[in-house]
């Protein structure tokens, strides 16, 4: 059994959890924010048999665009007013790792 924590954005996160649903998969959301940008994420925990791995990915892959967004970055330790910056935003962070022990209680 494995472990999938994926990482993606709020605005995505609707579709992510309707596809997940649709084929079977149970998922825990938790409502997180980005350390960089400061701004919403989803953060989803999928338990999932090994061999449902890259379906789950795939999902993940499909629901999760990635897209350029502009950002007001504040100079730190300057007097200068912050400045327009082009960041990608979107995608996913997916982390997969072993489930030693499982039990639903």
């Amino acid at each position: 059994m494995k472990l999938i924590t994926a990482v993606v954005n709020s605005d995505d996160a609707g579709r992510v959890s309707r596809e997940l649903t649709k084929n079977g998969f149970i998922a825990t959301k938790l409502a997180t924010t980005g350390g960089f940008l400061k701004v919403g994420n989803t953060t989803f925990l999928i338990g999932v048999d090994d061999g449902d791995v890259d379906r789950v990915i795939d999902i993940l892959r499909n629901c999760s665009s990635r897209r350029e967004q502009v950002m007001s970055v504040p100079m730190s330790g300057t007097d200068t007013p912050a400045i327009p910056v082009k960041v990608n935003v979107g995608g996913a962070t997916v982390f997969v790792t072993d489930v030693e022990r499982f039990e639903k209680l």
